[in-house]
């Protein structure tokens, strides 16, 4: 396992930290709980550039760090709508998108010649304004609602292009 793959996994292993953290009796636990999802954003950061600087490029690393991601903010999503910090249509929304990039992921993956969709620029753009929309909303920024519609609107639109990316993909191993 190189150095990019470890700092996925780390990622996965911080997913049930944050849990515990946030449910945690300690005051204070919203924000450390935060924390600990902005340092797994930038494990994604750091994984994804050292991935690329020195050729550390898996197919493993390919579909187990957007999955990472997408395990990680589900969760927050999940918790901070449990919590009441989030409204629930964020989590819904988000939630079947997620489920449905996941499941098109995996068909890809297992039944059709192990193929990955990788991220793009959309799809970064979107996990960007997702975690300026979560820490404004934990923030409790005056305009932080209208971030978050920012950020879910960008998730859709990223959800769109890799729907077509995924026909593309399909449409080629077909033919």
């Amino acid at each position: 396992m190189n150095i990019a793959n470890l700092l996925t996994f780390v990622r996965f292993l911080l997913i049930p930290v944050f849990v515990y953290v946030l449910y945690g009796d300690g005051q204070g636990s919203i924000m450390a709980a935060t924390s600990i999802f902005l340092f797994a954003g930038f494990t994604d950061i750091l994984d994804g550039y050292v991935a690329r600087k020195y050729n550390m490029i898996t197919k493993w690393g390919q579909a187990m760090d957007p999955l990472a991601d997408k395990l990680m903010q589900l969760t927050v999503l999940f918790c901070f709508t449990d919590k009441g910090i989030l409204p629930l249509w964020v989590i819904v929304v988000i939630g079947i998108k997620e489920l449905f990039m996941i499941l098109g992921a995996l068909i890809l993956y297992y039944y059709k010649d192990k193929v990955v969709i990788q991220a793009n620029h959309y799809g970064k753009f979107a996990t960007v304004m997702m975690y300026v929309a979560i820490l404004a909303v934990v923030l409790h920024l005056p305009f932080a609602i209208y971030i978050m519609v920012l950020a879910v609107c960008f998730t859709l639109l990223a959800f769109h292009n890799y729907v077509s990316g995924f026909k593309q993909i399909h449409k080629n191993i077909d033919a």
